[in-house]
């Protein structure tokens, strides 16, 4: 895609420029207050991660005005954890993001080259996926491994899971996770839901009951800036926010419509779709209110370093 590769092309530029470093003792990110919690003794656990970024995907110089970003600003928050909080040599060519603070304007530029470069790495066509986000982590955190650090990543999927409640806190304790949720709209059939799109985002706080039904968490939303469509958004930082959202455990049936096989004269797209049972997390918040779809986890990256 030509504007991909001129996406890529200005990262590269801009991620060429080299930054002073910041005091080892400044960890940007998370609103205050903070407190970094690591309980996952007992029937229960409440995990907390500090100094997560909050960086907006709604960007000028990006596809869409980063209408499609979410996957590359939620890793990037995840990066800026490694990077900041950890000390982890990870970025491209002489950028490291331990030394870029998203809340600075003068990095701003540098934050939305990183997140093409991101995008770059993780095949961007339009959107991401969370398999396509694990290799672009690769690609960013090689100067670590290159430094002896040792890396590990992977995904955890809502479907066939007996405790996915447990596994995420697990995870979250070795460092901030990628989620995706898709919106969901009535489809044909009884209690049937079909899949109409996606986000992701970063989570930075989970409180629950291991083999529970419910999940409290606190997110790092790429999409939901606080001064979303106000001014000059486009080209300023917002304000760092954690927001509060409740999973809840469902099961229901997912429909999916029939697709066309190009290679073929027949249009299979005419064909009646399919129907399977699933389990998801319905997530719920102030913030995240629909009139047309429901919000349904489908599963995490993780994430963990280590010297």
């Amino acid at each position: 895609m030509i504007r991909t590769a001129l996406l890529a092309a200005a990262a590269t530029a801009t991620l060429a420029t080299a930054f002073a470093p910041m005091a080892s003792a400044d960890i940007i990110g998370t609103p205050a207050p903070c407190v970094t919690a690591a309980d996952l003794t007992g029937p229960d656990f409440n995990v907390r991660k500090c100094g997560v970024s909050d960086v907006d995907q709604f960007r000028t110089n990006l596809d869409n005005n980063g209408n499609a970003y979410c996957g590359p600003t939620s890793l990037y928050n995840v990066l800026h954890y490694w990077g900041h909080v950890k000390g982890a040599p990870v970025g491209w060519g002489p950028t490291r993001l331990g030394n870029v603070d998203p809340q600075k304007q003068s990095d701003y530029d540098l934050v939305t080259a990183s997140l093409g470069k991101i995008g770059f790495d993780a095949k961007y066509n339009g959107a991401t996926n969370l398999t396509n986000l694990r290799t672009a982590w690769d690609i960013a955190t090689q100067p670590a491994r290159d430094a002896g650090w040792q890396t590990s990543r992977g995904v955890v999927s809502t479907l066939e899971n007996p405790d996915f409640a447990g596994d995420l806190a697990r995870k979250l304790n070795e460092g901030p996770l990628q989620l995706v949720y898709g919106r969901y709209k009535d489809a044909p059939g009884a209690y049937a839901l079909q899949r109409s799109g996606g986000h992701l985002v970063t989570v930075v706080s989970a409180t629950g009951s291991f083999g529970g039904n419910t999940i409290k968490l606190k997110l790092a939303d790429p999409g939901r800036a606080g001064d979303h469509g106000e001014g000059d958004y486009l080209n300023t930082q917002s304000a760092y926010e954690a927001l509060d959202v409740t999973l809840t455990r469902r099961v229901f049936q997912q429909y999916s419509p029939a697709k066309d096989d190009e290679t073929t004269a027949e249009d299979e797209s005419m064909e009646p779709g399919t129907y399977k049972w699933v389990t998801r997390w319905e997530l719920t918040g102030p913030r995240y209110v629909s009139d047309t779809t429901r919000q349904m986890v489908e599963g995490f990256n993780w994430f963990d370093m280590a010297k």
